[in-house]
């Protein structure tokens, strides 16, 4: 018996999730089966370049529409805001200081809302699991393929 994972998200990667999957399947999936019928028009299909473009076009948004729907499905919302505690944990913002005393602040998201340009890692990230149970005062050490990186974690809020 399969055990199904849950998939920890914020509310904001959960909506849009289900913009995208909307947007599939209301523009895209139509899209494609007008050109699927237009090329059929054109006559052989075993020579229709057309026809299989759009056909392999439509193997693409089927499958990233079953992904999508089977990611909302085992989606676990956590609004950050209701958590509390002195450890850094899933939608937690922490601020640390990197070994040359620079200030950077991250959110641990899921895997689908990260983003490190705008401050939000995964947890599977080598640097959200290095921070995810660590305290205040905590000095974190995480190996990225720049090299070994040194951090210490100053703050933790849940906003």
């Amino acid at each position: 018996m399969a055990t199904v994972d849950k998939m920890p998200m914020l509310a904001e990667g959960y909506e849009k999730l289900q913009k995208e999957v909307r947007h599939l399947k209301t523009v895209e999936r139509p899209s494609i089966i007008d050109a699927i019928e237009e090329a059929r028009g054109h006559g052989d299909l075993s020579e229709n370049a057309e026809y299989h473009a759009a056909k392999e076009r439509q193997g693409q948004v089927e499958a990233q529409i079953a992904d999508i729907e089977d990611r909302l499905s085992r989606a676990m919302v956590i609004d950050p805001t209701t958590l509390s505690g002195d450890k850094a944990v899933f939608g937690a913002t922490v601020h640390l200081l990197d070994e040359n005393d620079k200030p950077v602040t991250y959110q641990i998201v899921g895997q689908t809302e990260a983003d490190a340009r705008v401050g939000r890692i995964s947890y599977n990230s080598p640097l959200g699991r290095a921070l995810i149970g660590r305290n205040v005062g905590d000095e974190v050490e995480v190996s990225t393929p720049s090299g070994d990186k040194y951090y210490s974690i100053e703050k933790i809020e849940f906003i």
